[in-house]
C-alpha cells in the first residue's frame, strides 16, 4: 500500500489539484496549468493519486453517505445527532445542514481529478502500459462516484450532471442530465473502457494493491446493470468477476473482516488504512465503536443494529455473531476479554464485524494511536466477491432462471443447509444477512425493490424488545432520491434543480 504515502507527499502543484472544490472551480492565481504541468511520468502518478485523498476523510467513508444507508431497518443513529435522525426520518429538515450536504461536492471533487487525468494523460512522457494503467483507474474512480451519486440523487425524473471532461473547467453551472439512464449509460461506457485498460489484481505488485483492477471494473458494472434493471448484464458482468476474475469465497465468514485479510481472494475494492504509519482509512470501525470505548479508546458510538436485523438471522446463521456483539456477549479488546455491555447502544448492541482490530492492545498498531480519528488497519470493504455473487443471484431470478447454486454459495458458508427453488424473498434474506452494516447498501435494495413503504411503515426495536425508532412515513413517489444540496442549488443559481417533493 506504498503507494498511498505518495498522496501527501506531494509538490504545490498537486496540492493544488487536491484542494479544488471540483471541475467549476477557478483555478488559483500564480499555480501551474494543467499544459505546464503533465508532462512526466512523475505528473500522471501525482496527479492520479490525487483521486485518493479525499476518500479518507471522516465524511466520505466513515460516515458520509453512510447517513443516509442508516435510514434502513438495520440500524438507528446512536447519540444525537439532528441531521441524520431528519434523513432517517425522512424528513426535510436534514437539508441544509450539516456533513449530508457535502456528499456531492466531495463525489464531484474526485469525479474533478479523475477528468483531470484523462484529459491530460495523451501529453504525459511515459510508457503505453502506465498510460492504460492510470487512465483505466480514473474511468473507474469517475464511475465509481458518478454511481454513488447517481443511484442516491437520480431517477427517471432528473439525473446528475455529467461534467464534460474534453474541456478545461467551465465557470458556468452544468444541470442535471434528463434522468438517471442518462448517467447509468454514461458510468456503463466508462467501466467497460476500464476493464480494457485496468490489470488483474494479480498483476498489480504488493505495494500498490488497493488501487482498482479489472474484476473490481466488472464488479461495478454488473451493480450499475442491477439498479437498472438490465438483468441479462447484470448476470454477465458477475459471471465475468466469478469465472476470469480468480476471486473466491473465504471459508470463513469472519475472516474476511481482519486486517490479514484486506485484499484476499473476496476483496473487490476497498478503502486501504495505514494507520501504523500516517493514520489514514476509513473510520467506519471507530464510528460504530462504543461511545468513548469503555473509557480505554474514542469510538463515535453510531449505527446500532436492531433486533429486526438480529431476527432475521436463521437459527445456527454463523453471520450473526460475527455481525452483532449484544449485551452479555463475549468479546476481545485493547487485549482483554471483556463481556459487552453498553451505556450508549440504545438497541443493546453493535455492529460486530469491524471489531477485529479493537482486539489488539491498542498502542499495536491495528489502530490510529489519536482517538480522535478512530481508523484501524482493516481496509473496509466497498464490494466485495459475495455482493458480485449475489447480483448474480438476483438477475437470474429476475429472468425466470435458476439462483440455487449461487445462493447456496453463501448459505454453506454460513453453516445453513441448502436451499431448492430458490426465489426473491430468499435472495433479499440473503443479500440483507450476509451485507448488514455495510457500503452494499440495504436502504437502496429496499427502495429498488418496491419494499421501502411498508418496512418503514414498522417501528424498530432494540435487543430487549423495546421501540426504539418509531414508525416512519416513506412516500415512494418522493423519497426514492435524496435531496439534492441545497449548497448545490444556490451556488448554481437554480440551475440545479431540486428533487420533486423535497
Amino acid at each position: 500500500m506504498k503507494f498511498f504515502n505518495k498522496i501527501f507527499l506531494v509538490s504545490g502543484v498537486s496540492l493544488m489539484l487536491l484542494s479544488c472544490t471540483g471541475e467549476l472551480d477557478i483555478q488559483p492565481e500564480g499555480t501551474p496549468t494543467e499544459a505546464s504541468f503533465w508532462k512526466s511520468e512523475n505528473d500522471l502518478i501525482t496527479g492520479a493519486n490525487a483521486m485518493y485523498k479525499p476518500l479518507y476523510d471522516s465524511e466520505f467513508y466513515g460516515r458520509g453517505l453512510f447517513w443516509l444507508i442508516n435510514a434502513s431497518d438495520d440500524m438507528v443513529t446512536g447519540r444525537i445527532r439532528s441531521e441524520a435522525d431528519n434523513a432517517k426520518n425522512f424528513s426535510s429538515n436534514y437539508i441544509a445542514a450539516g456533513d449530508l450536504e457535502t456528499q456531492w461536492n466531495r463525489r464531484y471533487n474526485v469525479i474533478g481529478v479523475a477528468n483531470r487525468v484523462i484529459r491530460n494523460i495523451d501529453n504525459i512522457q511515459t510508457s503505453t502500459a502506465i498510460k492504460n494503467q492510470y487512465l483505466g483507474e480514473a474511468l473507474f474512480m469517475s464511475s465509481r462516484m458518478y454511481f454513488e451519486l447517481a443511484s442516491n440523487y437520480g431517477n427517471e425524473k432528473a439525473g446528475i450532471p455529467i461534467i464534460d471532461r474534453t474541456k478545461e473547467p467551465d465557470p458556468n453551472p452544468i444541470p442535471r442530465a434528463a434522468n438517471v439512464k442518462m448517467n447509468y449509460d454514461y458510468i456503463v461506457a466508462d467501466l467497460k473502457k476500464a476493464a480494457e485498460l485496468l490489470p488483474s489484481q494479480a498483476e498489480l505488485p504488493a505495494k500498490e494493491y488497493g488501487r482498482p483492477h479489472k474484476a473490481a471494473a466488472w464488479a461495478l458494472l454488473a451493480k450499475v446493470y442491477l439498479f437498472m434493471k438490465d438483468w441479462n448484464n447484470a448476470e454477465y458482468w458477475a459471471n465475468e468477476v466469478m469465472t476470469k476474475g480468480n476471486r473466491n469465497l473465504l471459508s470463513n465468514y469472519a475472516d474476511v473482516f481482519k486486517a490479514e485479510n484486506n485484499f484476499s481472494t473476496e476483496y473487490i475494492w476497498s478503502v486501504s488504512s495505514t494507520p501504523k504509519f500516517t493514520g489514514i482509512g476509513s473510520i467506519l470501525p471507530g464510528v460504530m465503536l462504543e461511545n468513548k470505548g469503555w473509557g480505554d479508546y474514542n469510538g463515535w458510538g453510531y449505527f446500532q443494529p436492531t433486533k429486526e436485523l438480529y431476527d432475521e438471522f436463521e437459527a445456527g446463521d454463523l453471520r450473526r455473531s460475527v455481525t452483532i456483539l449484544k449485551e452479555g456477549e463475549q468479546f476481545t479488546f485493547n487485549g482483554t476479554v471483556r463481556t459487552y455491555s453498553t451505556s450508549n447502544s440504545a438497541t443493546k448492541a453493535q455492529f460486530n464485524k469491524y471489531m477485529d482490530p479493537f482486539k489488539y492492545p491498542l498502542k499495536s498498531g491495528h489502530v490510529n494511536g489519536n482517538g480522535d480519528y478512530p481508523c484501524t488497519d482493516l481496509a473496509v470493504p466497498i464490494m466485495r466477491y459475495a455482493e458480485v455473487i449475489l447480483i448474480k443471484a438476483e438477475a437470474l431470478i429476475m429472468q425466470g432462471k435458476p439462483a440455487d447454486t449461487e445462493i447456496n454459495m453463501i448459505r454453506k458458508r454460513a453453516g445453513l443447509a441448502p436451499k431448492t427453488g430458490c426465489t426473491l424473498a430468499d435472495l433479499k434474506h440473503e443479500r440483507r444477512c450476509e451485507l448488514a452494516g455495510e457500503w452494499a447498501d440495504r436502504h437502496r435494495d429496499l427502495v429498488r425493490w418496491g419494499d421501502a413503504q411498508a418496512t418503514y411503515a414498522k417501528a424498530l426495536h432494540g435487543m430487549e424488545g423495546n421501540e426504539v425508532w418509531a414508525p416512519r412515513n416513506f412516500n415512494p413517489a418522493v423519497h426514492n432520491v435524496w435531496a439534492v444540496p441545497q449548497a448545490e442549488i444556490v451556488n448554481s443559481h437554480g440551475v440545479i434543480k431540486q428533487n420533486e417533493g423535497w
